[in-house]
């Protein structure tokens, strides 16, 4: 058994002298090495190309985002010049509209409130239906909690101010005043 041992020791003394006095080998060895060391920057280059798809989608993504909604805080700011004129057309009395006189006026306040509102929905702006609709705290603020018969609680029963949506984006919450049991 002993022999035995020593004849395994003396075969890995020369097979480790072989190798060292064997230049063929030693440049398999380092070929194994440069043949890793490619596999791992190609591995490396598939990784960084992924990333950078990644992440120019997300650029993209964030791009359309912008221009879709880039107009909501001039829209939110309009919002204001809209109420105000329809509160303005809303106070003029039956018997001026019917004035020769004031027709030019009151049709001219009409026909600047149309376009306005061809704006809007060009820009992707529309109005949240409110009246009769359930209360939706994603679209409505309730502000005041009125007593009905007729209508089911939590049903919007009164309108304070309108609501719009951007797109899909809630621009302004509608104001309303929502039923409830007398």
């Amino acid at each position: 058994m002993n022999d035995e041992h020593n004849l395994h020791e003396e075969a890995e003394i020369l097979r480790e002298e072989t190798a060292l006095e064997a230049p063929e080998l030693q440049a398999n060895d380092r070929q194994s090495e440069l043949e890793t060391e490619l596999a791992d920057a190609q591995q490396r280059v598939l990784y960084a190309q992924a990333e950078t798809q990644n992440v120019r989608r997300r650029l993209e993504q964030e791009k359309q985002s912008v221009s879709a909604y880039a107009v909501t805080g001039f829209a939110r700011d309009m919002l204001s010049v809209k109420d105000n004129l329809d509160r303005a057309l809303a106070a003029i009395p039956e018997a001026l509209r019917g004035d020769e006189t004031m027709k030019g006026l009151v049709t001219g306040l009409e026909a600047t409130g149309r376009e306005l509102d061809t704006v809007f929905q060009r820009n992707g702006i529309v109005p949240i239906e409110a009246m009769g609709a359930p209360l939706d705290p994603n679209k409505h603020q309730a502000m005041v909690e009125i007593p009905s018969a007729e209508a089911e609680p939590g049903t919007i029963v009164q309108e304070m101010q309108g609501g719009y949506m951007i797109k899909d984006r809630l621009l302004r919450p509608a104001l309303v005043g929502v039923a409830k049991a007398p």
